[in-house]
């Protein structure tokens, strides 16, 4: 088995037409096609704010406890 790289255009219709080398004999051949998909350009890149949630997320008071015993064993699971 070899392998060969060509550049090619895809059409609308979602075609490929390659011209190979003589070298190659007609018949039967597997073939690979990689691309890469465009990005899309409907997306409008969205800036984050700094506090945009800011007041909408609470920490407990015990955040930093240390956990119980039971948590690390799975006792209470």
């Amino acid at each position: 088995m070899q392998a060969l790289e060509l550049q090619a255009e895809v059409t609308k219709n979602r075609e490929i037409c390659l011209k190979l080398p003589h070298d190659i004999e007609y018949g039967t051949v597997r073939v690979i096609v990689l691309y890469e998909p465009k990005k899309s350009q409907n997306r409008t890149a969205t800036r984050r704010q700094f506090g945009q949630f800011k007041g909408q997320i609470e920490i407990s008071e015990d955040f930093d406890d240390t956990l119980p015993d039971t948590f690390w064993s799975g006792e209470n699971a």
